[in-house]
């Protein structure tokens, strides 16, 4: 996952939430939306906070892009599961860290 760098600060409060999330929330769940591993109430909640935030919608495309090109380098190559298992549990650690921020 890559490193947020966009115009609004993930740990911040947002005060000034779209469809009920702050912007903090958003940014942890890009890559359940982008991956299809959320509810389709999820769903909605994320795409109507996109759709009125500028800074997370520029976030969720460079995420997107970023999943669009691992997957065009890494076509038809599988990783040894031990190696997913354990980059699983280092996105796990990750973002547990990240909601205690």
């Amino acid at each position: 996952m890559s490193e947020y760098s966009g115009s609004v600060d993930p740990r911040a409060e947002d005060s000034d939430s779209h469809g009920g999330l702050g912007c903090a929330e958003v940014i942890a769940e890009v890559w359940t939306l982008l991956d299809g591993e959320c509810t389709p109430e999820s769903r909605a909640r994320l795409q109507q906070h996109l759709d009125a935030c500028p800074g997370c919608l520029k976030h969720y495309g460079l995420e997107e892009r970023i999943k669009a090109l691992i997957a065009s380098k890494c076509r038809g190559e599988k990783a040894p599961d031990a190696l997913r298992e354990r980059l699983r549990l280092e996105i796990r650690r990750t973002t547990i860290i990240r909601d205690m921020r």
